[in-house]
């Protein structure tokens, strides 16, 4: 399509081509679901009874009901934090602070954790652009605060559903108990009336063998960075730590990977 780069070959260049119109036809494909999700007519009414925890500025403990999220528009996303984590997830939790010391049982999900630091520089674009975003967990407020200034986060809006069934309701836990990293969105209507927009239910349906679920595929920046390297997407998961963050010039990379990615427990 009228582009060559220094010494390619013609078998380069035509299987490039190729996949260029598949890359094309992907994007006016992305751009018709947009479309439709759109344009889904209203959702189910939501209760309005729920009350989440969250803090102030100051730490004094609030109790938020669900208008009270919204930030003067009428759009909320929720993204179902898996803290706990899922109890077959076996990856190491944190090697200090709050949870260093604590069952692995009861921390926050590395996948989800992995997510939530890609969004947490987003937010202050997001937000100024009319986004409102809130990271909902069924641990106690307080550790998942404790957690979050840990972790440096600093735009991320955390509120905790532990005492209400706000998240069994919309799938962040599931019949069984255990949690869903589902992503759900709320509208509400000008006389005050929240609906359910749409939620991330892909997660639920059954992916072709080796694939991850991809139901938050187009949020994800770390994993759609890997989708355009030659190797694609490592069959690693996310960690709460790794053993080296960033490599100097000229190293060679013979780092220990990771464990092997425990698919069905993570936020992919």
């Amino acid at each position: 399509m009228g582009m060559t780069f220094p010494n390619e070959t013609p078998a380069y260049r035509a299987a490039r081509n190729k996949l260029l119109e598949s890359e094309a036809s992907l994007r006016r494909q992305m751009e018709a679901v947009a479309a439709e999700l759109r344009a889904l007519p209203p959702g189910g009414q939501v209760r309005q009874d729920y009350t989440f925890d969250a803090l102030g500025e100051d730490g004094t403990p609030l109790a938020l009901g669900l208008p009270e999220l919204f930030r003067g528009g009428d759009t909320l996303m929720v993204y179902h934090y898996m803290f706990p984590r899922h109890s077959g997830d076996e990856r190491a939790g944190p090697t200090d602070g709050t949870f260093a010391d604590k069952p692995l049982a009861e921390g926050p999900c590395p996948s989800c954790t992995a997510l939530i630091d890609m969004w947490e520089g987003t937010m202050p674009h997001f937000e100024g652009l009319g986004g409102n975003l809130v990271i909902m967990t069924r641990a106690p407020i307080e550790q998942a605060a404790a957690f979050a200034r840990e972790r440096g986060w600093k735009h991320a809006r955390l509120v905790s559903a532990a005492r209400c069934g706000f998240r069994r309701d919309y799938g962040g836990d599931g019949p069984d108990g255990e949690p869903v990293p589902i992503m759900t969105v709320f509208k509400r209507d000008p006389d005050g009336t929240i609906r359910l927009h749409w939620a991330s239910e892909l997660i639920h349906a059954p992916a072709e063998p080796g694939q991850d679920p991809r139901h938050m595929g187009t949020v994800e920046p770390l994993w759609t960075l890997f989708d355009l390297t030659p190797g694609g997407r490592p069959a690693l998961a996310e960690q709460i730590e790794y053993g080296c963050c960033r490599r100097a010039y000229g190293s060679d990379g013979d780092d220990v990977p990771p464990p092997d990615r425990r698919g069905s427990n993570g936020a992919k």
